[in-house]
């Protein structure tokens, strides 16, 4: 259960509405016991048992007074108005009780309402904030659908179970104690026996609570592959339907949500088993009760007398409906637990791009990066190995390989998206890891050849990061990326909703869009992966006009897949397997007649 006290946490955000809901279940608990007292005098005036109190007793907190004074009260109605109407006070004076019992509950859950939804909404923002957070590395080894599974259904799943169960585990324990207080105060004896029978019931549920738990994580696993599986289906949609991959795609999924049916029908048979298997046996010990009770009652060393038996009975099947509850409300938080571990898997991650807490603040660059026999690995594959390079102001260096040679990888260290696995990377003599990561990222522009744009405006996407951008500045920015032009043509212009990813542009527009962004944002370094390598020739004269543009009096990093668009690169590095294999000018590289001049020769094949 160290999960569920995990979740618990997060109430002590809300301890003002959690003090209200148990203070008024407190009082929900005691006007219903008082309710349930009003039994007795309404039995002993029935048969006649009812013992008439003359004088007024002397009124104390406690139960002996309380008890006396009552009886006193009951004892001036039948003298005064006649027992009829002794039997009308204790009817209203039950209904008061039970108004009384029943607003207090309302208000009970009025006040866990807010807490319940006020700690679902910290879950998910701590998840959120959590994947904001977490380096790229971890999201490569996880299915989307899964990650988008646990902040939707999962926590959903904590919702409607642990919060659902809040009221319930607030409220129960409160009754199942105040009960058990009266009934030890009724009869000691009676039940120590029934507190010998209790555990007997709990060992019970605690197995099958277990099991249930073991289900729902199951089930929640599964409901994750299946995301995944929808969401690479929309995404790969184009490829399905002209490989003809319709049959197959179906045939997985439908194998993945039969699997997910079955463990489904498990779960819901082992929850459902919650209300019968407790109702059962509580009902066994109520019957157990009722035959050692009535043993007591009817020995004559027993000073138990039949109305306060049959008055300890009400009372104890009071306490099954609590008992009942508290049960399902474990199978629901037990259910719950699987859903607050794969949560945790998340929250707890290991936070690998770690900020120190006396990093150096850094708002210019003046002089160099430089790269210090740095290598990289994911997990045991090695990426790079032994990179030194030296990237002055100003400059424009060009990286160049094959596919898998570790370019993206290389600008990815920059900006600390991974960190090294030996060596340093400086920023004017300092060490990335020693600067403050929103500082380094804030020197850094980035233009991918995946363009990643959002489900929002035109005006927005350019403005992507940066607060009180003026639109003039945005427009301005969206002329040197060549992109003004096709924008003021949009139905809305720069207010004009994107769709997702930019569905509603070609792939030349987002990408001038994508650089509109990073031209907004000024920075220092610009660093361009393969910016243009997925366009047709006309929108790649245009990106590259605006690439031009956005290079010049700056210092630029380009990872180029067209090596006719770096032929002015102050410095050339050429990449293979991770290491520097070849580095120059175009001319110089020419001369060396290597891996460059292949390259080079490949591509004019190809052309």
């Amino acid at each position: 259960m160290k999960r569920f006290f995990e979740i618990l946490q997060y109430v002590k955000n809300y301890l003002g509405f959690a003090s209200l809901n148990v203070m008024f279940n407190i009082l929900s608990v005691v006007f219903n016991l008082f309710s349930l007292t009003m039994i007795m005098p309404f039995l002993q005036l029935l048969f006649d048992k009812t013992k008439l109190v003359h004088e007024a007793p002397e009124l104390a907190l406690n139960t002996d007074s309380i008890v006396a004074y009552f009886n006193y009260t009951i004892s001036t109605v039948i003298i005064e108005k006649g027992e009829v109407n002794a039997l009308m006070f204790i009817s209203v004076l039950v209904v008061i009780l039970f108004f009384l019992k029943n607003l207090s509950r309302y208000l009970a859950m009025f006040f866990l309402s807010p807490l319940r939804n006020g700690v679902v909404q910290d879950i998910r923002n701590d998840i959120y904030k959590r994947i904001l957070i977490l380096p790229l590395a971890y999201f490569s080894e996880q299915r989307k659908g899964d990650i988008m599974s646990r902040i939707t259904n999962d926590v959903m799943n904590i919702e409607w179970s642990i919060m659902q169960s809040l009221e319930m585990l607030f409220r129960e324990p409160i009754t199942i104690m105040i009960f058990m207080i009266t009934l030890v105060l009724i009869s000691p004896t009676l039940t120590l026996f029934v507190v010998i029978l209790l555990p007997v019931t709990g060992i019970l549920i605690a197995q099958v609570g277990k099991s249930l738990r073991r289900t729902s994580a199951k089930s929640q696993k599964q409901l994750g592959v299946i995301l995944s599986i929808v969401e690479e289906t929309i995404s790969g949609l184009r490829i399905i339907k002209g490989f003809n991959a319709i049959a197959k795609t179906d045939e997985k999924f439908r194998e993945q949500n039969s699997r997910l049916t079955k463990i489904m029908t498990r779960l819901y048979r082992k929850r459902d088993l919650a209300s019968p298997m407790s109702e059962f046996l509580s009902t066994l010990v109520l019957v157990v009760i009722l035959w050692f009770g009535g043993q007591l009652v009817l020995s004559n060393t027993s000073s138990l007398e039949p109305t306060v038996f049959i008055f300890y009975v009400v009372v104890f099947s009071q306490l099954i409906v609590p008992a009942k509850a508290f049960t399902e409300a474990y199978y629901n938080v037990q259910k719950g637990v699987a859903s607050a571990e794969r949560i945790h898997e998340i929250i707890d991650a290991e936070e690998m791009i770690v900020e120190k807490p006396d990093a150096l603040s850094k708002k210019d660059f003046n002089e160099s990066i430089v790269y210090q026999n740095v290598s990289f690995a994911y997990e045991k594959e090695s990426v790079l190995q032994d990179i030194d390079l030296t990237i002055g102001k100003g400059k424009m260096i060009a990286l160049v390989g094959a596919s898998g040679s570790g370019k993206s990888t290389m600008v990815d260290l920059l900006p600390r998206f991974y960190d090294c696995t030996s060596g340093e990377i400086l920023v004017d003599g300092v060490a990335v890891k020693d600067l403050k990561i929103d500082d380094l990222r804030g020197l850094m522009g980035l233009v991918t050849q995946e363009t990643i744009l959002f489900n929002d405006t035109v005006f927005n996407n350019i403005a992507f990061g940066m607060e009180n951008v003026e639109m003039k500045d945005v427009i301005a920015a969206a002329k040197i990326a060549n992109a003004h032009e096709f924008i003021e043509n949009m139905p809305e212009g720069y207010e004009t909703n994107i769709g997702d990813r930019g569905v509603k542009m070609s792939g030349g527009q987002r990408q001038r869009i994508s650089i509109a962004r990073a031209v907004l944002k000024n920075p220092p370094v610009m660093i361009l992966d393969e910016a243009t390598s997925a366009l047709d020739t006309e929108s790649e004269r245009l990106v590259q006009d605006a690439l031009f543009k956005l290079m010049q009096n700056r210092t630029s990093v380009v990872i180029a897949h067209r090596l006719s668009t770096i032929q002015n690169a102050t410095e050339i590095v050429v990449m293979e397997k991770g290491r520097i294999v070849e580095r120059g000018n175009h001319n110089e590289l020419l001369v060396k007649n290597g891996v460059y001049k292949r390259l080079i020769d490949l591509q004019s094949f190809k052309s």
